[in-house]
């Protein structure tokens, strides 16, 4: 569950870096949170 939300997250983020689209600081959030949610992952395992 977790892994999938990092994955969507990391593709938003791509996108959002492909396109120059941003929103301000959100899709940094974005890269933040799914770095997060890995490390947390692998540290669980």
């Amino acid at each position: 569950m977790l892994e999938t939300i990092a994955i969507i997250l990391i593709i938003l983020w791509l996108l959002g870096l492909v396109s120059s689209y941003t929103m301000g600081g959100f899709i940094h959030i974005l890269l933040v949170i799914a770095i997060v949610v890995i490390l947390l992952r692998v540290i669980r395992r």
